[in-house]
């Protein structure tokens, strides 16, 4: 973590600059550290589909860039994902491991989920600092025939109307430019048009959408107590009335225009007359690019920023008062001009059904080769896979550094002239936010709620007082997970009682144990808690409900489905083979015996006295206590050691040589004192059982049981082979929608070359292909496949 953040810090100096780091009376250089101590952190998911059958798995690779360039960033080493109903109640919940900033999952849907729309969403312990917004969404559809649905909304003809104050209020007397975005249940963009009406119902503005639903107006908000309503009539006569925002007695209103090609002009207005100072500074995801001071003359004053000074992406431009009150608040969207190129190309023009496809993958830049990381998905069309996939280059540039849904992304980056300009602003006067507050970022550096997992999914956990329920620290506190691979782990509980602990390389799921020395401790309650985000966002998603006319659809794609399940369900659950490491957190003990190597007793004494000179057993008032022999030191340690039984500490030494000797294949000791993190173990015997599984031993009844699931393990994805004519011409069917999914392609100097099979489905196939370079250039590319059965 140390040397992550101390790399954050040792980057380039601030580029395009209008004033020192340290200028505007310290703003920006609180800024600065602020955003030092924040690596921006942003993850993608490239899905497989849009639209699945309850049943089928859904694939997905993640990628985790930094906010400022969208290179790679190898902060953590866990991705969080969720699927999340209509209710934003979790049906699949999943920690995938991220290895040099990618990483690859999957969930199989269950076969009673009910049909609707749900959320993917995707983050990482460093970004629940942060809020819900800036973690990733995606919508993807679910159907299933057989179950009611359970997303969407009955109520499809309620509307909603919203309106945006350019810089954030309407202030009397101030001119201002408002937008406005009128949607339906689903968050979608609607037409419409109307009126401003003042408290006495003349109309003092009139308006109309531009494109999905979106659009703005100008208003000067009269002195007096007027209050402002907008009446929205959408087609066939209906009308929604809501009221504008409050309008200000005094204040600020930030206005922004393109006066030319390469320069924007910022014009801030003021009630006050007498010559005041205010700030703006101008910065896109960490970094600064306009950092001035203003004198306001007569209430207005003006600036003009060359575009070129301005990262591409989406940039902040904020008004301060000259004792550092932010007051106004504006986007900007300057659309990137560099991309990954991917070139694809299958080798024919169209396919036969158990057919080889051959694609050939290339990624440049500038015509020039450029090494990347892509995944690719190949799936087909239909009447229900109409949704265009989110595109990697467009979420990283716009979308997730803007709040709720975007529709139709590529607009903004591929159309020209007047309109899209103009579109494109009202979308940022709608959506446009700031990820953190500004009073956190001007006040004294407070330590985050959430690090960085750079090592593994970490555990948290809290000791509280049964009793009194106030937190519990300063206590010692174990984790282990029963297994013949020795893994124990500690931490001593903080001031609000908490521990937390690296778990590493854990996979899939696992039953944990947490403990306290009861020596230390025998009344303390422990809590495991939940590593997923209990906040959501609050944008709306779109509604479900499956159509009478693609009934026979749903039809067709369900018995599809039952007959991959029923003919390859045996190849879903295979997982590529781990490489575990079998050393005990101790390494390599100083003595080692494995008891079936020796004749067999019935006493666990027999055997220490018989064949462990290293450890000594001794009996006082209290019961058994043993005492490791320290051989550097050539003494007797006087405490009982760390006693542990399939890696599981064990504190009653009674219990312990109670036990059936001939349950134990191994015994290891280690002859001195051992120092695990903050812990000192007076030596360590380790007794194993032949399973791994603790054979029955009666834990303490203290002792936190519980079943925690580690990062998944990596499922493979499975996909016939038409390789041989015995293959070709088998029985059994192949009616796959999904025909190849592949998250880790590596692209260099030359073409990839992928290879997969058709199945027996003819039609339309959409290959889809995203991927990230090193240098933070992102790109996706797709085209479709044809396939057509022989005459």
């Amino acid at each position: 973590m140390g040397l992550l953040l101390g790399l954050w810090l040792a980057a380039g100096p601030v580029a395009g600059q209008t004033a020192p780091l340290d200028s505007l009376d310290g703003i920006t250089r609180k800024f600065a550290q602020h955003e030092r101590r924040d690596p921006h952190e942003k993850l993608f998911l490239h899905l497989d589909r849009p639209v699945y059958l309850s049943g089928e798995t859904m694939w997905f690779k993640v990628y985790a860039v930094e906010g400022t360039h969208s290179r790679p960033l190898a902060l953590s080493s866990v991705a969080y994902v969720e699927v999340l109903d209509a209710a934003n109640q979790p049906v699949l919940q999943g920690k995938v491991a991220l290895k040099h900033a990618t990483g690859q999952g999957s969930f199989v849907l269950p076969g009673a989920l009910a049909a609707g729309s749900y959320t993917v969403r995707a983050y990482t312990s460093w970004m629940k600092n942060f809020g819900p917004d800036a973690y990733f969404h995606s919508t993807v559809t679910v159907i299933n025939a057989s179950v009611a649905s359970g997303a969407g909304s009955k109520d499809s003809a309620a509307f909603d109307a919203q309106f945006f104050p350019e810089g954030g209020n309407l202030v009397r007397g101030l001119r201002s430019r408002v937008a406005f975005k009128i949607t339906d249940k689903a968050g979608r963009g609607v037409a419409a048009e109307g009126k401003v009406l003042n408290q006495n119902g003349a109309v003092v503005a009139t308006f109309r959408t531009l494109r999905l639903g979106l659009g703005s107006f100008l208003l000067t908000p009269a002195p007096g107590p007027d209050i402002y309503t907008a009446v929205v009539t959408l087609g066939k006569n209906r009308v929604v009335t809501r009221p504008l925002p409050r309008v200000y007695e005094q204040g600020y209103v930030l206005h922004l225009e393109t006066t030319s090609p390469d320069q924007l002009t910022l014009t801030v207005t003021a009630t006050g007359t007498q010559p005041e100072t205010v700030y703006v500074l101008g910065h896109a995801r960490q970094k600064i690019a306009v950092a001035t001071r203003l004198q306001l003359v007569g209430g207005k004053a003006t600036c003009v920023v060359n575009k070129a000074t301005l990262l591409e992406g989406v940039s902040h431009f904020t008004v301060f008062t000259a004792d550092h009150k932010p007051v106004c608040e504006r986007l900007y969207f300057r659309p990137p001009t560099q991309q990954l190129a991917i070139t694809a190309r299958a080798d024919k023009p169209q396919y036969a059904l158990r057919d080889k496809v051959s694609v050939q993958v290339s990624t440049a830049h500038q015509q020039a080769p450029l090494a990347a990381n892509l995944s690719m998905a190949v799936y087909r069309l239909d009447s229900l896979n109409t949704a265009p996939a989110v595109a990697i280059d467009r979420y990283l540039a716009l979308t997730a550094d803007l709040k709720g849904h975007v529709e139709n992304p590529d607009y903004y980056f591929t159309a020209t002239g007047p309109e899209a300009e103009e579109a494109t602003e009202n979308l940022l006067l709608t959506q446009g936010w700031s990820r953190f507050r500004w009073e956190d970022v001007l006040a004294a550096p407070k330590p985050f709620d959430f690090l960085p997992e750079p090592n593994g999914p970490v555990l948290q956990a809290q000791l509280t007082s049964a009793s009194t329920h106030q937190p519990r620290p300063a206590l010692m506190t174990y984790l282990a997970s029963p297994s013949r691979i020795t893994r124990l782990t500690n931490s001593q509980s903080d001031a609000q009682g908490m521990v937390r602990f690296e778990l590493g390389s854990l996979t899939g799921p696992r039953e944990i144990m947490l403990q306290t020395d009861p020596a230390q401790d025998s009344t303390c309650q422990l809590t495991v808690l939940d590593p997923f985000s209990p906040r959501f966002a609050s944008a709306p998603r779109p509604s479900f409900g499956l159509t009478p006319r693609f009934q026979s659809d749903y039809a067709k794609r369900h018995l599809q489905a039952q007959v991959q399940n029923v003919f390859a369900g045996k190849y879903r659950n295979r997982y590529t083979p781990e490489v575990a490491d079998s050393m005990a957190f101790y390494g390599k003990p100083d003595e080692t015996y494995l008891l079936d190597k020796y004749t067999r007793f019935k006493v666990l004494e027999e055997v220490l006295r018989e064949y462990v000179p290293g450890v000594i057993v001794r009996i006082r008032k209290d019961g058994f206590h043993l005492l490791v022999v320290d051989r550097i030191n050539k003494t007797v340690l006087q405490e009982n050691p760390m006693v542990l039984l399939d890696g599981v500490p064990v504190f009653n030494i009674n219990k312990m040589m109670a036990m059936n000797p001939l349950k134990i294949q191994k015994l290891e000791v280690i002859d001195a004192r051992y120092f695990h993190g903050l812990a000192v173990y007076n030596g360590i015997v380790n007794f194993t059982t032949y399973k791994g599984d603790l054979e029955g031993f009666p834990l303490d009844p203290r002792v936190l049981v519980q079943q925690y699931e580690g990062v998944q393990r990596q499922r493979e994805f499975y996909a016939p082979r038409y390789d041989s004519p015995a293959a070709t011409q088998s029985r059994l069917p192949d009616l796959r929608n999904l025909l190849y999914w592949n998250p880790e392609i590596m692209t260099a100097a030359g073409a990839s070359t992928l290879d997969f099979y058709t199945g027996d489905q003819a039609g339309r196939y959409l290959v889809v292909l995203q991927g990230l370079a090193a240098t933070g250039l992102a790109g996706s590319t797709s085209f479709v496949l044809e396939v057509k059965p022989a005459l």
